[in-house]
Order: C-alpha cells, then structure tokens, then sequence
C-alpha cells in the first residue's frame, strides 16, 4: 500500500483532479459548481497519505497549536485569492480594456497550462524578491517558520506577501486579457499542488521529480539555515530554477528539526504571525 501511495498519490490526486476540472468545464459545467468541492477532496485525500505514508512521523503531530492556526491560513487566503482575482476581472470588465492579445482560440487545456507559466514565473521571480530584500523577507518568513512540514504549511502565508507574490503575474494576466475559467482551473491546481508541495508524505514522480516543486525538492527550500534555503524557489516548475542557477537535489532531504527559522521565533498564534512583520520595522 505504501509504495502504491509514493509513486501514485501526486499524478492520481493532483493530475486527476486536473483532468476533472477541464473535463466539466468542457462539458459546460460552472466553474464554481464543481471547484470548492473538487479542492476539499484533494486536498483531503493528501492529509489521509501523510497518515499511510509520512515522510517524517513526528510531522504528523501538532506543534504548538500549529494546525489550528495554518488552517486560518490557508482558509483566509483562499479568501483573499479568490477575492482578488474577482475584483480583478471586475475592474477589467469595468474599464473594458484590455492588450487583446490572449489566444482565446485554443484548447482551454492549452490557455491553462498558458496562464500556468505566466503565473509560475512570475511567483518565481517575487519568491526570489522576497528572500533578497528585508522587508520582503519579513513578511515571507511567517511561511519558513513552520518547524514541520505537512499539508497544511503551504497556506502559512502573511496576506500582504501573498499579494506581493501573487500580484505582478495576475496583474500581467489581466491586462493579456487571460481567460478568467483557465486562470481559474490552474489556481484550483495550484492550490493542490501547494498542500502536496509541503506533505509530510514520502512519494515522488522518479525521472519528473527534479521539473517539479513537489516536496521532494521543496523540503531543501525550508532548511533551518537561511543560506541553504536559497534553492527551489519555483511554486509548480522548477524549469525557472533550472535556468536560473538556484536548483539543488540530494538523495537525503531535511528531517525533523531541520527546518524553520535559524534566529527567530514566531509565536503560533494568527494574530501574533501578522503582526510580527511589522513589529521587526525599526
């Protein structure tokens, strides 16, 4: 059953998931009648293998009152992200303009995968920004302080780095004119392979391992020493990293007590992790 798990559990979850959101909509089904319910299964199904098959046994256990709070993570972002790409499409719609130039004629599974890289590179770029300047760093650093990694880390994100993130590719997206139900169907992806990115589950994809962020790769991104941390920055791709120099794999990846943050410590309280970047500004 485990080894069915470990090389099974990211294309069936993750992919098929994939496949089931192009299918309805293809079908001419709504977007938001299939999509909530299709995340919460996925993402449900990645916290029942970590119980199969953990990567870390003592990840699976709650430190400090960690999961309530990644779960008000990961709830209000959700929130904002979907908040944000609807005010998006509204001032778009609203100002009535656009550059026009999104290929609005292909295959819907081709303008996703489009949107996909457009948005991957851009998140690549501003992760890179965010571990480079201080004031990035601060907001970033509510994400790298978690002392395991499980499903659930992949929504610690201060609200105001998740926007800094996110913003510059939507942003770009938007004034391409992107298909709203591509954009749509990748984030929902995304937001899966983020829950996979940050498992406590021992899987891989062998020969695709090393093309994507999954946690195979992701773990070296959260090492306890900032400067082995500088490595994996890609969300769904690691081509940018591949490109760009910042790419690392070793046959034996971070285990318990080697990841978090080296110097600081954020309490585990939701309130306490926004306030803290700004608590830091001297």
């Amino acid at each position: 059953m485990r080894q069915v798990v470990r090389y099974t559990a990211y294309p069936v979850i993750a992919g098929g998931t994939l496949l089931l959101m192009l299918t309805l909509a293809a079908k001419g089904i709504h977007f938001l009648q299939f999509s909530s319910i299709l995340l919460l299964a996925a993402i449900s199904l990645v916290a029942i293998m970590e119980r199969i098959n953990p990567y870390e046994q003592k990840w699976n256990q709650d430190h400090a009152n960690d999961t309530k709070v990644d779960a008000v993570h990961l709830v209000v972002g959700y929130i904002l992200t979907q908040t944000s790409v609807g005010i998006g499409f509204g001032l778009q719609a609203l100002l009535g303009h656009t550059w026009g130039i999104w290929p609005q004629t292909w295959p819907l599974w081709l303008q996703v995968l489009l949107a996909g890289v457009v948005l991957d590179l851009g998140l690549y770029l501003m992760h890179r920004a965010s571990h480079a300047s201080s004031a990035l760093w601060r907001l970033h650093a509510i994400h790298h302080s978690a002392e395991r990694l499980y499903w659930l880390n992949g929504g610690r994100r201060h609200p105001v780095s998740a926007l800094v993130l996110a913003g510059p590719s939507l942003i770009l997206l938007m004034l391409l004119g992107v298909n709203p139900l591509a954009l749509g169907i990748w984030m929902s992806f995304m937001t899966i392979h983020l829950a996979f990115q940050h498992a406590n589950l021992d899987y891989t994809l062998g020969v695709f391992s090393k093309w994507l962020g999954i946690a195979e790769m992701h773990r070296w991104h959260h090492k306890r020493e900032f400067e082995d941390a500088q490595v994996n920055f890609g969300e769904v791709f690691l081509l940018w990293d591949h490109l760009f120099g910042t790419f690392h794999h070793a046959k034996t990846g971070p285990r318990s007590g080697e990841v978090g943050l080296r110097h600081e410590t954020i309490n585990n309280s939701y309130w306490q992790q926004l306030k803290w970047p700004f608590s830091r500004i001297r």
